[in-house]
């Protein structure tokens, strides 16, 4: 038996007006948080919902929990819970009342449905309003409500579709602290799709980006920098830009690779992350004075953006007519 919480091969599901997602292979483990990438239209929801048993594939199958989400749907969604980019409240009842409508759905007798419904509204920032009717709530009560209500259950898979959209920057930290939370201590398996790349850099140990529905790559960020970007860049400053005989020097390093000249210092790039001491050592040596050295890191961010010039020539305003030639280059980018 497979010990991933979510896995699917082959997944495929065509609309009326079209393929929403082809061939998807992807296999997520316990306690990890997947970013699920891609602009508008790559296939996210179709995804999610797939996932959670709301739409049908058209080819292909999913598991998730162990459970097949197109048989077992209703059951799956018992043990999952769903973030939605509309946050869908039922604007007649009061805050309290609809998370409790939810609890009361997923079978929760009436003391453990309050308990847990008090609970997250003082999690949430939300006891103040707890009783306030959901119509006149701004952007980001609505949100704080409907993730409190996607959380109601305590589900063992989240699905979370922007969850920080609207809310101000403090709530914003909360909500990211508490996604890394959800995984890392109480190992719930979270799948977040978002355009805030800088928050998923903070808690994705695992991203996939889709794109017109296929899916390009996935695996951990640190995993596909290190296959684009074999080679480590170091930061040097100094008190003036590089001299010749500083980069002379630097260049005879074993391991690295080039040494350019900056406003501020230099960048060396190398080819082991290990000669770093070496370089900086030699640096010293020729007399220049070192105020730092860092290399730098490549993030999520960098990645996805990586993956986006490559394979995604058209959206990013290049002419169509080169896009053949550049998407036969991406076939080359490592996977």
């Amino acid at each position: 038996m497979s010990e991933a919480t979510i896995e699917c091969s082959g997944l495929r599901r065509v609309f009326d007006d079209g393929l929403a997602l082809d061939s998807l292979d992807l296999e997520v483990r316990p306690g990890t948080v997947l970013a699920l990438l891609g602009p508008n239209g790559a296939g996210k929801t179709t995804t999610v919902r797939l996932l959670n048993g709301i739409l049908r594939p058209t080819a292909g199958w999913s598991r998730v929990l162990g459970l097949d989400p197109e048989r077992q749907g209703h059951e799956l969604r018992h043990r999952t819970g769903v973030l939605t980019e509309n946050a869908g409240l039922d604007d007649r009842l009061t805050a309290r009342e609809n998370l409790a409508s939810v609890a009361r759905l997923r079978g929760m007798d009436t003391v453990a449905a309050g308990s847990r419904v008090t609970e997250l509204l003082e999690q949430f920032g939300m006891t103040s309003h707890a009783d306030q009717r959901c119509q006149g709530f701004s952007t980001g009560q609505r949100r704080r409500i409907a993730l409190a209500r996607a959380l109601i259950s305590d589900p063992e898979v989240l699905f979370l579709d922007e969850p920080t959209s609207g809310l101000d920057p403090a709530a914003t930290e909360e909500v990211v602290d508490l996604i890394d939370s959800l995984a890392k201590e109480r190992g719930r398996t979270v799948v977040l799709c978002t355009h805030f790349l800088g928050e998923a850099t903070r808690v994705a140990d695992q991203m996939a980006i889709l794109n017109r529905g296929r899916l390009l790559v996935s695996g951990s960020p640190e995993r596909l920098a290190a296959e684009l970007w074999p080679d480590v860049e170091l930061r040097i400053e100094l008190s003036a830009p590089a001299d010749q005989a500083a980069l002379d020097t630097l260049r005879r390093v074993d391991g690295v690779i080039g040494a350019v000249s900056t406003p501020a210092g230099a960048i060396v790039t190398m080819s082991r992350r290990e000669r770093i001491p070496a370089a900086i050592g030699a640096v010293v040596g020729s007399g220049a004075q070192v105020f730092s050295a860092v290399p730098v890191e490549r993030t999520l961010s960098d990645v996805y953006f990586a993956y986006e010039e490559r394979l995604d020539p058209v959206h990013r305003g290049l002419r169509a007519a080169d896009a053949p030639h550049l998407e036969a280059e991406a076939e080359r980018v490592p996977a």
